[in-house]
């Protein structure tokens, strides 16, 4: 796990997908007026160099946020997310990619709070560098599914978590039920967003049925593949598991996912998926 180094996939598809919900999701939050807590459980470095050897290692960026770079056309339910990228890159030529919390940070409040949890204590450290001096910010160097033991329920009773593990290691889908079940348990009011990779049918298929066993309700299934179903090359899609999303932030996904798709499947393959693994009661 602590191997793992995001930089080799920062502005990737996957990232892509996965900030663009993110953003989607921190402004339904700030629809009310009350503040909110966010909490990144796997936070990683928060600011990538996209001139890094490591990520023209595999060029992911190339397929994902170096596609939208010179859109023009992009809805504007991209726009918060794609303003976070650019408030990164002032001169307007795209070398920085912002992770998560920086996304988050753009978008809170002056009273929303944030906690950041990240393992990897070289990543930990560029965390702490990127949100030096951020009023209620706060970055943790422990482990990601401790985080949600040590943080919830937060005083403010409102808020979202989010749930990016590398799934570099086998039984990830086991421990991410066991502890979005504990979390959900002790906040059932809060939003989670749960990120992970499309693998083999089986496992996708029991990963579902683990969090139907589980008890969460009220559980919005996204899916986004760029490849065909059998593709083996390379990560084909992912999904995002969203439990209590916002008011309007299926209608908002759908449309945005859709046109996600057209921009960056390649050559048609894959898809869209959106549906509710879990009604509520």
């Amino acid at each position: 796990m602590l191997a793992y180094r995001h930089l080799f996939h920062a502005g990737s598809f996957a990232d892509v997908f996965k900030h663009a919900l993110l953003a989607r999701l921190l402004v339904g939050l700030a629809g009310k007026e009350k503040p909110y807590f966010y909490l990144d459980t796997h936070a990683g470095a928060g600011r990538y160099d996209l001139a890094h050897e490591w990520a023209w290692k595999g060029r992911e960026f190339a397929g994902g946020i170096g596609k939208l770079w010179d859109r023009k056309d992009a809805p504007g339910g991209l726009a918060p997310y794609l303003d976070a990228v650019r408030s990164e890159n002032p001169k307007g030529r795209l070398r920085f990619y912002p992770g998560s919390p920086l996304i988050a940070l753009k978008l809170r409040r002056h009273d929303d709070r944030i906690a950041l949890a990240e393992l990897n204590g070289t990543d930990c450290a560029g965390l702490e560098a990127a949100v030096a001096r951020a009023r209620h910010v706060a970055v943790h160097r422990m482990d990601g599914y401790q985080a949600l033991q040590a943080f919830l329920p937060p005083p403010e009773r409102r808020g979202l978590v989010l749930v990016d593990s590398s799934f570099d290691r086998s039984g990830e889908f086991q421990r991410i039920v066991r502890a979005l079940k504990d979390a959900y348990g002790r906040w059932p009011t809060g939003i989670f967003a749960v990120w992970y990779p499309l693998m083999e049918p089986a496992a996708l298929r029991g990963f579902a049925r683990e969090i139907l066993k589980s008890g969460i309700r009220k559980v919005l299934r996204l899916e986004f593949s760029i490849h065909p179903a059998g593709w083996k090359l390379t990560l084909r899609g992912c999904g995002m598991l969203v439990v209590n999303p916002p008011w309007r932030f299926e209608a908002e996904a759908r449309a945005l996912l859709d046109w996600l798709w057209r921009a960056l499947a390649v050559e048609g393959a894959g898809g869209v998926k959106v549906d509710w693994l879990a009604p509520e009661r």
